[in-house]
């Protein structure tokens, strides 16, 4: 019987058989190769467009907020104070058609309840305090959803928001008025500072 290299007793490990392999690239060039594929290209997919716009947000909100949007997140951003804000996008032109732009419609229906840390939160409602919509106007060639100064931000608080499932960019607009990236974050300070403290409310 040929002998595997392993000593009587002992089982083979594949992983350190793989470990001990020629490795020809690591996990920095795997994310090199998914970040290109995602984002490589100035219009991005809709799924992937609500990670580049969060991203553009946590670069300008940070460290006042916490970016915490992940699988189950009650919310995309968080404040110590336990202030919790949304994330809504979208554009104008779409990585799939050029024939005309595509309507903004945001998703703000109520959920039956949150994750929290502790587990499931059984409470009907929306879990953000206030809403950041971002809306991509651009449609002409010259659109790209990566560049941050293309984008208008509308911040609203929650209980300005009808009761209502969906909500278009024309009814955002009679409520507030729409600033670019680089007074995004006074805007959200301006408008968290009319929100009682969730924590002492």
């Amino acid at each position: 019987m040929e002998s595997s290299g392993a000593t009587e007793g002992q089982i083979d490990n594949p992983a350190s058989q793989v470990a001990s392999a020629s490795v020809l690239f690591g996990p920095a060039e795997v994310v090199a190769k998914v970040a290109d594929a995602a984002f490589g290209r100035p219009l991005v997919t809709n799924v992937l467009r609500a990670q580049l716009v969060e991203a553009m947000i946590a670069l300008v909100l940070d460290p006042a907020w916490h970016w915490c949007g992940a699988d189950y997140a009650p919310c995309d951003f968080e404040r110590a104070d336990g202030l919790r804000l949304e994330v809504k996008q979208s554009a104008a032109r779409q990585s799939w058609s050029t024939d005309k732009p595509s309507k903004a419609i945001f998703d703000v229906a109520a959920r039956t309840g949150r994750n929290e840390a502790q587990g499931w939160v059984e409470e009907y409602g929306r879990a953000a305090h206030l809403y950041v919509f971002a809306h991509h106007p651009t449609f002409d060639d010259s659109a790209d959803h990566r560049d941050p100064a293309q984008w208008l931000f509308y911040v609203v608080p929650t209980t300005a928001l009808p009761d209502v499932k969906q909500i278009a960019l024309g009814t955002i607009k009679t409520m507030t008025d729409a600033v670019p990236i680089s007074m995004l974050a006074e805007t959200v300070a301006a408008v968290a500072s009319t929100i009682s403290n969730p924590r002492t409310a």
